[in-house]
């Protein structure tokens, strides 16, 4: 009997055990297989930009291309999943493990409505080397610091990458669409106004690994990460997110050097923020320490919305911070250390709630992943996993300086600033023709907000008055 898949955010065909569970179970018959995806499945919070739907349509372009162009759309998945198994003669389906809030939520009851049906829902493996919730510390509690989980979580290991299962016979539904339908077109109508097109897909992915390795990336990965102006990491991050790549696929290939322990660990972190989002659902948008909602912020208030657009726009007068906002519009896309940087600016000099700026983030961001964007949000803002966390504080400059000394990568994303030369380009005010090409004044004054931020850590601190 045939089966169907249910690609969600695992678009890939390689080192996938529960699409092999698909294919072996329909080889026992005519071998068919009905891959299905549904744009629903990824509508976290109504309209993405342009970048994120781009992203997701050349992910399944790509797929659609490796399937043999038969890749079935949906149009809401349930419904038409159960429509498919009914036209088909089809009782199971199977579909990869989610671990983040909402998609527990909707996939409990997608069980019901398809059991309901009549079918049976195989639940496989996801898209972690360690599935979140099994990492523990002795007592059986989960683990709210990073350092303990990654030990913990090396000693557990991981099994070694899966080959396909051959003999699959990916069909094309007749009373369904393909890839190829104008209805799809127009679901993404408008997805061109980005600049570029973005390269996506499970070869690429694999292509992007071999040559982050052949240009020997990983012997300076544990320094150059964190440059902003170089191309020190994997731009993997699209990959992870959409499952184009197992993670298990990468570790499979690193050694014990420094540079790919260090490439491990940052594997790591993406795990170890799915194991708490796992353990504290609630976390991804509420704070995950529950006294920093009672902290003085500054949303709602006119200079609060005011400051938040100009943070948003890349107008706040601070380079740094504004070459990170104009490259996540340009790009869909922007550098880890830059976006702590400009999480640390929003949260610690503006005052304002960090679930703005995830909001934000998730709106844009190719490589959005609901556990890394709460919880690196929330930890950057100081009311997350961190071990000590509130009291960092990111000079926006004093970064700048550190992780681009050259301003290299300040001059790319704002032209206001391109006259001036080096480093100098992270202060602008220091220079006589620092605004000579029009770019904003700062918005606040980071030392005095830092103070401030400060202040008001000290008023949760303290006993309310009764």
């Amino acid at each position: 009997m045939a089966t169907i898949f249910w690609f969600r955010r695992d678009l890939r065909l390689s080192d996938h055990p529960a699409l092999n569970q698909a294919i072996e179970l329909a080889s026992k018959t005519d071998s068919r297989v009905f891959a299905v995806v549904s744009p629903i499945d990824y509508e976290d919070s109504g309209e993405h930009s342009p970048w994120r739907r781009e992203s997701l349509w050349q992910s399944w372009r790509e797929l659609n291309r490796d399937l043999g162009d038969k890749l079935n759309v949906l149009g809401e998945p349930v419904s038409g999943i159960i429509s498919l198994a009914k036209a088909e003669g089809i009782t199971d389906v199977f579909v990869s493990a989610a671990y983040d809030t909402k998609t527990v939520e909707f996939m409990k009851s997608s069980r019901a409505a398809l059991e309901a049906a009549g079918l049976k829902l195989h639940v496989g493996p996801g898209n972690y080397a360690v599935a979140p919730g099994r990492v523990l510390k002795l007592d059986g509690t989960p683990f709210r610091v990073y350092t303990p989980f990654y030990r913990a979580w090396m000693n557990l290991g991981w099994e070694q990458p899966y080959q396909l299962s051959p003999g699959a016979l990916w069909s094309r539904a007749s009373t369904h669409i393909g890839f190829d339908s104008p209805a799809i077109e127009e679901k993404f109508a408008g997805i061109q106004v980005a600049k570029k097109t973005i390269r996506a897909g499970e070869r690429y992915a694999l292509k992007t690994f071999e040559r982050f390795i052949e240009r020997g990336a990983l012997t300076g990965y544990d320094e150059n990460r964190n440059r902003a102006d170089l191309s020190g990491t994997s731009h993997l991050s699209h990959a992870l997110a959409h499952g184009e790549i197992h993670p298990r696929t990468l570790l499979a290939r690193l050694s014990d050097s420094a540079g790919e322990v260090v490439f491990a660990k940052e594997l790591a972190w993406r795990e170890f923020y799915a194991d708490v989002l796992w353990h504290n659902p609630g976390s991804l948008t509420d704070y995950l320490e529950p006294r920093f909602a009672n902290m003085r912020y500054d949303d709602g208030t006119d200079l609060g919305e005011s400051r938040l657009r100009a943070w948003m726009e890349g107008r706040t007068g601070y380079p740094m911070v504004d070459a990170g906002m104009r490259q996540l519009i340009a790009e869909g896309w922007v550098h880890n250390r830059v976006r702590m940087i400009v999480a640390s600016f929003l949260v610690k000099d503006l005052h304002i709630e960090w679930q703005r700026g995830a909001e934000w983030f998730e709106n844009w961001l190719t490589d959005f992943d609901p556990a890394s964007n709460s919880h690196g949000w929330q930890w950057t803002a100081g009311c997350g996993t961190d071990a000590s966390p509130y009291y960092r504080i990111f000079n926006p400059v004093l970064q700048g300086l550190k992780f681009d000394p050259n301003g290299d990568y300040v001059r790319k994303y704002v032209p206001e600033l391109r006259h001036i030369d080096d480093g100098a380009v992270h202060e602008p005010w220091l220079l006589a023709d620092g605004y000579a090409g029009g770019y904003a004044q700062p918005i606040v004054d980071h030392a005095a907000e830092r103070n401030e931020s400060l202040a008001r850590l000290e008023e949760i601190k303290q006993p309310k008055v009764q």
